[in-house]
């Protein structure tokens, strides 16, 4: 059996406007602590993370504590938005939720999004079958990942997570058959 576990980043610094190196908050920091916790018995053998900072630095604490060095995968990074501002991004994110093939301009469409995740997740699977992984994620791309497997994780239960910073999703396979998923809020683990 091989287990994935994707690790929704800890709050960033939303005033950080540089959406690739937007570095995590202090409570952020301290709550990366909390991923660790949980992942400390789990028999890890490989960390991957999305080449964001956010994201590598909510993983780094575990992988420093256990020896790991942290891969990057471009393909888990989170989507791209829009190279304009964008004026309402919660009615954004219901459309987009709506119609996987919307976009903004010079943005990603969440089917563009899904499909490199995926992606990802298969090569992850082919080249280290039977092997517990972490991989640093993003909210939407890790929704779009588990929604692959179970079109029950809709716009609902998105806005449920979205503002669950960090979040841990753990999904199973045998080979490549998907086994299951189980959400874990690590406040309450």
């Amino acid at each position: 059996m091989t287990n994935v576990y994707f690790v929704r980043h800890a709050e960033p610094n939303f005033d950080n406007p540089d959406v690739e190196y937007r570095e995590l908050t202090p409570k952020g920091l301290r709550d990366r602590t909390r991923v660790t916790e949980y992942l400390a018995d789990k028999e890890i053998h490989r960390v991957f993370s999305s080449p964001y900072t956010r994201s590598v630095d909510t993983i780094r604490d575990f992988a420093d504590r256990f020896g790991h060095e942290v891969t990057f995968v471009d393909d888990f990074r989170e989507r791209k938005v829009s190279t304009a501002p964008v004026r309402d991004l919660l009615l954004f994110y219901h459309d987009q939720w709506m119609d996987f093939s919307h976009r903004l301009i010079g943005g990603e469409c969440l089917s563009e999004v899904q499909d490199r995740n995926i992606r990802a997740l298969k090569r992850l699977l082919a080249e280290h079958p039977g092997e517990n992984m972490v991989v640093g994620s993003h909210g939407t791309a890790l929704s779009l990942i588990v929604n692959y497997f179970d079109s029950a994780f809709d716009y609902n239960r998105f806005e449920e997570i979205r503002e669950l910073m960090p979040w841990v999703v753990k999904l199973s396979f045998d080979g490549d058959r998907f086994l299951g998923f189980e959400s874990i809020d690590v406040f309450r683990k």
